[in-house]
């Protein structure tokens, strides 16, 4: 169960890094972004097109940029975190003794 959350975040993480790439350096392509992440060619054009099904890239002849969502989307990136992150603390067990019973 928590392993496939764990498989989520990284995922999730991957895209916004993309996605980072794309907002600082406008056009890029999957080659470029592979080689500075590290990411597989094939794991690169998959964020893409996650990214782009959101409405938060859309390809150029160059390579990704960003659209008008991209912005509001970022904006709002760092108050979701914070709410997720509340409530994986709020599920936390703490006392094993409760458990133990």
């Amino acid at each position: 169960m928590i392993d496939r959350l764990e498989k989520e975040v990284d995922m999730l993480e991957r895209h916004l890094q993309v996605l980072k790439m794309v907002i600082e350096n406008e056009p890029i392509g999957i080659v470029k972004m592979s080689n500075e992440t590290g990411y597989p060619h094939h794991k690169v054009r998959y964020s893409l097109r996650v990214l782009e099904e959101e409405n938060l890239i859309e390809p150029s002849s160059q390579g990704a940029i960003k659209t008008e969502r991209t912005a509001e989307f970022v904006d709002d990136l760092d108050g979701k975190i914070d709410d997720i992150v509340d409530k994986l603390e709020g599920m936390k067990i703490e006392d094993a003794a409760e458990i133990e019973g």
